[in-house]
């Protein structure tokens, strides 16, 4: 594995990655792959939707509390006929289908920024 490019800090100042809670998730049918559609409580940011690919590690229903990260500063973009709003985090297992979410250790208050 080769690690990517050096980056400045400025570079990484960009990118707004925020904690947030799944309030819902339901099976993104029109996806070319297997994903869910979420719906991620960042605080006072608001909703945000997202697509996550992450369907073979997770069941729905064990999403719905969950505190997870995202970067909530990308573009919209679509994917069908969704517009995910924020890219969730996680971390690529062997096999790149098995997606496991970045969470925190302890509660925290959705929205807060990682830094």
């Amino acid at each position: 594995m080769t690690i990517k490019p050096e980056i400045s800090w400025t570079d990484f100042e960009k990118i707004d990655i925020r904690c947030g809670t799944i309030i819902s998730a339901n099976d993104f049918e029109k996806a070319r792959n297997p994903s869910y559609q979420l719906e991620i409580d960042f605080g006072s940011l608001g909703i945000k939707k997202s697509s996550a690919q992450i369907t073979t590690l997770y069941k729905k229903e064990e999403l719905i509390g969950k505190q997870i990260l995202a970067v909530v500063n990308f573009p919209k973009k679509q994917i069908a006929n969704f517009f995910s709003e924020c890219l969730v985090l996680g971390v690529y297992g062997e096999d790149s289908k098995d997606v496991t979410l970045l969470t925190t250790s302890l509660p925290t208050i959705n929205g807060m920024q990682v830094g």
